[in-house]
């Protein structure tokens, strides 16, 4: 790395997840391998292939905000944000520093779109029929929209609206962006955001995820994919990545935010430092719209691209002999294909080295949070670096004799380590890696 680069820390982390709404009991759940996983709540699901997901619950955002009237009634995936944001702002101390420039502080988030209120709409498309039961009466469409759309809330499905929202709640006035590229959403967010500000554009950024897609359409898809597990008998073992039998995705949800700072920033206010971005990578697979390319060749190039951001070379052993990164948080969806090429990716990347990296999916516990995903699993790496100890992928028993790296079955795993790499990959054949290392 050039002397001369911006260094980017992190000194604020939060989350809103289906395992818990605050860093530390959330942490100690995926360290003990737990996990929560139940019957869908959000519609009635009974007769869906799927009928189970990992959800958010008992979560208030009104607790995370000083005064909810500004907020109106947003969206579930900017409830989540709003509280995932809080909390990362208020662990950096950046709320209690007087002085600063609203406009060096910007935001981006990899944010999805969320629910659709179906319920509401079918209900005002059926109100201003006419007798016929083809022609729309514009006058009864007006009137049934304010009947049954009053009291919604805002246009749910605007993806942009959680970074709206937390721009008010913060005061943040700098350069405000959201990217929408599936499930690799929130980890292009955090690289494009330290990105911008290796080149000046801002000091602190806000950045990370939200998404909901627990709801008709989402689920629909989905099963119509046969991405998601069926295992409606045992939901809780149904998120089994790198195993033998796994047989799809569990759905998940919530939001991970973090807070970064330029190190010069971050040292003249004596903020406590998290880790440091190290490395970004991004790539496009240029193949099929919902499949990864057979012979790894996006995700390859991502991890290469970041390590070399980086300035770590992936076949050079460290001086105490240890691989350039001691772990590898995967995507690890639990679907046979992503779990396959992955696994040949890394092997592609780090050649006979890649047997001795640990590589783990937190999606074994808490599913699969599609465009917050990278964020949360970007904020275990901090905790990790911090703690030196691994979360198992759970529900492993049987792994699949075609995957033989490192996946820590079952128990976690206490190790040295210092620098982590971490995958996202999506829809579309967007494939974004990033490189993480204590300071």
């Amino acid at each position: 790395m050039s002397s001369e680069r911006r260094r980017i820390v992190i000194t604020g982390i939060g989350w809103v997840t289906p395992m818990g709404h605050d860093i530390e009991s959330v942490w100690q759940r995926l360290l003990n391998g737990e996990t929560d996983i139940t019957p869908i709540e959000r519609f009635d699901a009974r007769t869906f292939p799927t009928t189970f997901a990992s959800q958010v619950r008992n979560y208030d955002w009104t607790k995370f905000v000083k005064d909810p009237s500004l907020h109106g009634q947003p969206g579930i995936h900017t409830q989540f944000a709003l509280g995932a944001a809080r909390q990362a702002w208020d662990m950096s101390g950046l709320g209690t520093v007087a002085g600063l420039d609203p406009h060096r502080i910007g935001i981006y988030l990899g944010a999805g779109e969320g629910v659709l209120d179906f319920q509401s709409y079918q209900k005002t498309c059926l109100a201003s029929r006419e007798d016929d039961g083809h022609t729309i009466n514009t006058v009864n469409w007006g009137e049934a929209a304010a009947k049954f759309l009053d009291g919604v809330g805002e246009v749910e499905q605007e993806p942009n609206m959680p970074a709206s929202h937390i721009s008010r709640e913060l005061g943040i006035r700098g350069p405000v962006y959201n990217c929408l590229t599936a499930c690799a959403a929130s980890t292009q967010a955090i690289g494009e955001a330290a990105s911008m500000m290796r080149r000046g554009d801002a000091d602190v950024m806000v950045s990370g995820g939200t998404h909901t897609m627990l709801h008709v359409l989402g689920v629909t898809g989905f099963n119509r994919l046969t991405a998601m597990s069926t295992r409606n008998d045992d939901p809780a073992t149904a998120s089994r990545p790198f195993s033998k039998n796994r047989d799809g995705f569990v759905m998940g949800e919530g939001s991970g935010i973090i807070i970064m700072e330029t190190l010069d920033h971050a040292t003249a206010r004596g903020a406590n430092v998290l880790g440091e971005v190290t490395g970004y990578g991004s790539s496009a697979d240029a193949y099929r719209i919902t499949d990864i390319h057979p012979e790894g060749r996006g995700p390859a190039v991502a991890m290469l691209e970041a390590l070399a951001d980086a300035g770590l070379d992936p076949a050079k052993r460290r001086d105490d002999g240890k691989p350039p990164v001691q772990y590898i948080s995967s995507h690890g969806t639990s679907t046979n294909e992503n779990d396959h090429i992955e696994t040949l990716a890394a092997k592609k990347v780090f050649g006979e080295m890649a047997y001795d990296i640990p590589m783990t999916s937190i999606k074994s516990m808490m599913g699969h949070l599609i465009c917050a995903a990278g964020a949360v699993e970007f904020i275990t790496c901090l905790l990790m670096l911090r703690d030196q100890v691994i979360p198992p992928t759970i529900n492993l028993d049987e792994p699949d004799p075609d995957l033989d790296l490192d996946y820590v079955p079952n128990v976690k795993r206490e190790t040295a380590m210092d620098t982590c790499l971490s995958n996202s990959f999506g829809f579309g054949g967007q494939n974004n890696t990033l490189v993480v290392s204590r300071i």
